[in-house]
C-alpha cells in the first residue's frame, strides 16, 4: 500500500492499540497528580455492575466537546500535550534560518506553505485543474488503465489506517512478504470509496440513506466548487460506480483473516484471474512493472474484490470512471487548493460524518501536516527534547517485566503441546521491541519543499512515499525499522517483523509516570504493553512464526483448542460472543469478529501485567490511596485509559470501521480475569459477572 503520512501503521502489518478515532483526538491535561485519578472515578456506581463509569464517570460528567472535536479521551490528553511539543519544534523552525536543503527548512517552509492561505487561494486551484485536465482527456480503456496505475502515486490520504481500504481503485503496500520475511513484498488492496466502507453504500437503514443522499450533494458541491460542468451528473455517476465498488469488497472482519489474505499472483496472472483492466498499462503506470523481469509476486489481500473492480473498469462507462477519478483527486487536495473545498469537504465529513461542528484552528491543523509528513524530522528532534536517557532506561525495564510474566504464562499453559510451546517461546524471545524512538532515521534529501506551494508540496510529499515503497520491494528487511513516529500516542505489534513500538510520546503520564505507584503505572502502560505483545499471538498474530512468515507453527490440536476458544458461541463463553452483545445504541451493536483480535489482545494483556505488579511487587508493601487497595489501583488505572466522550455519529462510525471496540466496552475486558472479582467484591447478583467457567482465558 502506498502510506503518505510517513510510516503510519496500520495493522495489515500493525496492530495497534487505540483506535485512530479518539487516538488522534486532543484535550488539555486535568492535573498534575501521580498515579490514578480520584476525580475522574464515580464512586456511586457500583463497579461489579458498570466499571467503565465507576472508573471514568467523574471525567465523563465534567468533561464537554468543544465544536471542534469528534471526541475527547484520556489518550487525547496525552496527544495534546504531545502536540504542543511538536508545535514548539516547529516555530522553532520557523524562526531559524536554516541552510536549505536541511530537515529544520523542510519543516519550516511545509508550515509556511499551509499557513500562507493566500497563496493557496492563488497557486492551489490552477494546480488542481492541471491534474484534472490530464484525467478529462482519458479516451480510451488502456489510457484509462493508465491513469488508474499513476492514481497509485498520486493521492495523499491513500489508505484508510484501520480499514484494510484506499480511495485508490486499488492499494500499493509494500511490507515484509507473507512467505519469504527477509524481503519487502507488494501487496495489492481492494479500494475506490471514499464513504468510510462499504457498509455506508449498502446499508438499508434511514441513517444510512441520509448520509448517501447528503454525500451526493456534497459530491456535487466539490464538482461545482472546482469549477467543472453539470456537477449533479457527474455526481450521480460517481455515486453509482462507487456502490457498485462497494459491492465488490469484502468486510473488514474478513479483511483481518490473515489465510484468506495470502495470495500471491504473478503479474501474468492479473489477465485471468481479475480481467477487465489493462494489467500491463497498469502496472507500467503505477511503475511495478520491473516485477516481471525476476518473476515475483504481488500478494492479493482480497482476490474476490480485486477481481470484482477489475470486471467493472471494463464494463462501467469510461465517463463514470472519469468522474470517480477526478472527484477522489478533487477530495484528496482539497485542502490545498482551495479554501472553499477545503471548507465544503469539512462540512460533510466532519459534521456530517463525524457530528464535528467546526474545525481545528488551522496552526495545529498545520502542525498535524509537517508531523505527519516529516515525521522522523520532527520525531528525531522530539526524543533529543522531551525523552530523556532515564525515562527509556525505566520504560524498558517495564517492558521486560512484562515480557517475563507473558514467558511464564506461556511455560505454565496446560493446553499447548510441548513443540508449540517451544514455537511460541522462540517467537516470545526474539521480539524486536523498539522503546521511545528508532536507531535509523529517514532522510528527506530527495523530498522538495517549498515555502508557497502547498499543492506541489503534498504531490511532492506522496511521490516520494511511493518512490520509497518501490525502492524496498525485493530488498531485504530492516526488523528494526519503525513504522510510528515517536511524537506518535499509541504503540504497535508488528507482526511480520516479529516487533513492537512503544513511542516516546506515550510513555509519559499518564500512561508512564516515574513518580507514581507501580500500580497505576502497570495498570496503565503496563497493560498497553501487555496489549501488544499479546497481539504476538492473537487471532491474527498466531498465524506468524518467529520470522515473521505465514506458517502454521500449531499442533492440530493446539489450533483447534485455540479457535475453539476464542470463536466460541455459547453466551458470554468466549470474547466474539460477548462483544457481539454490546450495544452502543439500540439499533447498532459491536462485531464481535471484527474486533476480536483486539479483544484478545486486552484480556492478555491485562492478565500478564497483573502478573508483572505481583512479581515487581513481591516482597513490598504498596500504599493504599483513597482507602483503594495496590489491585484496586491497577485495576482502575487500566479502566482509566480508557476514558472518553464521543459524539454519536463519530461512535456510529468507529463501530463499523474500526477493529478496536469503543472504549466502554474495552474496560468491560476486566469480568474476564478472576482476580478482579475478589478486588472489588463482585457477585453473581452483579451485571458484569460471570461464572468462573465463563471467563475467556488463553495465555
Amino acid at each position: 500500500m502506498t502510506i503518505n503520512q510517513p510510516r503510519l501503521a496500520t495493522w495489515i502489518v500493525a496492530a495497534t492499540l487505540a483506535s485512530a478515532s479518539l487516538a488522534s483526538a486532543q484535550t488539555q491535561p486535568d492535573s498534575l497528580h501521580h498515579g490514578i485519578s480520584i476525580t475522574n472515578m464515580d464512586p456511586s456506581v457500583n463497579p461489579g455492575d458498570d466499571f467503565y463509569h465507576y472508573a471514568n464517570g467523574g471525567y465523563i460528567a465534567h468533561t464537554r466537546l468543544p465544536a471542534d472535536r469528534a471526541s475527547l479521551s484520556v489518550f487525547a490528553t496525552l496527544s495534546d500535550a504531545s502536540f504542543r511539543n511538536v508545535a514548539a519544534i516547529i516555530h522553532d523552525a520557523t524562526l531559524t534560518t536554516s541552510p536549505a536543503g536541511s530537515n529544520q527548512r523542510k519543516v519550516s517552509d511545509l508550515y509556511k506553505s499551509y499557513m500562507d492561505e493566500a497563496a493557496i487561494e492563488t497557486h492551489g486551484l490552477p494546480e488542481l485543474k492541471r491534474q484534472i485536465a490530464t484525467i478529462q482527456a482519458i479516451g480510451s480503456p488502456r489510457q484509462l488503465a493508465h491513469a488508474l496505475g499513476l492514481s497509485l502515486r498520486a493521492d495523499v490520504d491513500a489508505l484508510n489506517n484501520t480499514n484494510f481500504q484506499t480511495a485508490n481503485i486499488f492499494g500499493l503496500w509494500v511490507a515484509p512478504g507473507f512467505n519469504d520475511p527477509d524481503h519487502y513484498a507488494p501487496y495489492l488492496l481492494q479500494g475506490g470509496l471514499q464513504l468510510p466502507n462499504r457498509d455506508y453504500y449498502l446499508g438499508e437503514t434511514p441513517r444510512m440513506a441520509d448520509i448517501r443522499a447528503k454525500y451526493l450533494t456534497h459530491v456535487a458541491t466539490m464538482f461545482r466548487l472546482a469549477g467543472l460542468s453539470d456537477p449533479d451528473t457527474r455526481a450521480a455517476l460517481v455515486l453509482d460506480l462507487e456502490t457498485s465498488i462497494a459491492r465488490q469488497q469484502i468486510s473488514l472482519a474478513d479483511s483481518e483473516d490473515i489465510h484468506k489474505a495470502n495470495n500471491p499472483w504473478l503479474l501474468a496472472d492479473f489477465p485471468a484471474k481479475a480481467p477487465g483492466l489493462d494489467w500491463n498499462e497498469f502496472f507500467r503506470a503505477a511503475g511495478l512493472d520491473r516485477l516481471n523481469d525476476h518473476k515475483s509476486t504481488v500478494i492479493v489481500w482480497q482476490p474476490a474484490a480485486i477481481s470484482g473492480e477489475a470486471s467493472l473498469v471494463a464494463t462501467a462507462p469510461l465517463d463514470s470512471w472519469k468522474y470517480l477519478l477526478t472527484y477522489h483527486l478533487i477530495e484528496a487536495y482539497a485542502g490545498s487548493s482551495s479554501k472553499a473545498l477545503a471548507d465544503e469537504r469539512f462540512d460533510f465529513f466532519g459534521k456530517v460524518l463525524s457530528g464535528t461542528s467546526q474545525q481545528r484552528p488551522r496552526d495545529f491543523r498545520g502542525d498535524v501536516l509537517v508531523s505527519a509528513t516529516l515525521g522522523d524530522a520532527v520525531g528525531q528532534i522530539y526524543s533529543l527534547r522531551f525523552f530523556s536517557p532515564e525515562a527509556k532506561a525505566q520504560a524498558q525495564a517495564l517492558v521486560a517485566n512484562i515480557l517475563a510474566a507473558f514467558k511464564v504464562r506461556l511455560e505454565s499453559n496446560t493446553w499447548m503441546a510441548p513443540a508449540t510451546k517451544q514455537e511460541a517461546l522462540a517467537k516470545l524471545a526474539t521480539l524486536q521491541v523498539g522503546v521511545g524512538y528508532p536507531d535509523k532515521w529517514r532522510s528527506y534529501a530527495a523530498l522538495e519543499i517549498s515555502p508557497d506551494r502547498l499543492f506541489a508540496n503534498l504531490w511532492h510529499a506522496s511521490l516520494f512515499e511511493y518512490h520509497y515503497s518501490l525502492s524496498r520491494i525485493g530488498t531485504p528487511v530492516d526488523r528494526k525499522e519503525w513504522t510510528m513516529t515517536p511524537q506518535t500516542v499509541n504503540a504497535v505489534n508488528l507482526p511480520l517483523d516479529n516487533g513492537l513500538n512503544f513511542p516516546a510520546a506515550i510513555l509519559q503520564p499518564p500512561f508512564f509516570d516515574s513518580k507514581a505507584p507501580a500500580a497505576a503505572n502497570y495498570g496503565a502502560i503496563g497493560t498497553i504493553i501487555g496489549h501488544e505483545i499479546s497481539h504476538t499471538f492473537d487471532s491474527e498474530g498466531a498465524a506468524f512464526d518467529s520470522k515473521g512468515r505465514v506458517r502454521n507453527w500449531w499442533t492440530p490440536e493446539d489450533l483447534t483448542h485455540f479457535e475453539a476458544v476464542t470463536a466460541a458461541l455459547a453466551a458470554l463463553a468466549a470474547l466474539a460472543a460477548q462483544y457481539d452483545t454490546y450495544r452502543p445504541f439500540p439499533d447498532l451493536a459491536l462485531n464481535g469478529k471484527q474486533t476480536l483480535g483486539e479483544n484478545i489482545a486486552d484480556v492478555a494483556g491485562l492478565a500478564a501485567a497483573l502478573d508483572g505488579f505481583h512479581t515487581a511487587i513481591k516482597g513490598q508493601n504498596p500504599p493504599t490511596i483513597e482507602g483503594l487497595t495496590p489491585d484496586q489501583q491497577f485495576f482502575i488505572a487500566y479502566a482509566q485509559n480508557w476514558g472518553s466522550v464521543t459524539r454519536d455519529n463519530a461512535l456510529r462510525q468507529q463501530v463499523l470501521v474500526d477493529p478496536h471496540a469503543p472504549d466502554q466496552f474495552r474496560t468491560a475486558t476486566v469480568r474476564n480475569i478472576d482476580d478482579w472479582y475478589p478486588t472489588f467484591k463482585v457477585q453473581p447478583t452483579n451485571k458484569l459477572y460471570l461464572a468462573p467457567k465463563d471467563r475467556v482465558k488463553i495465555w
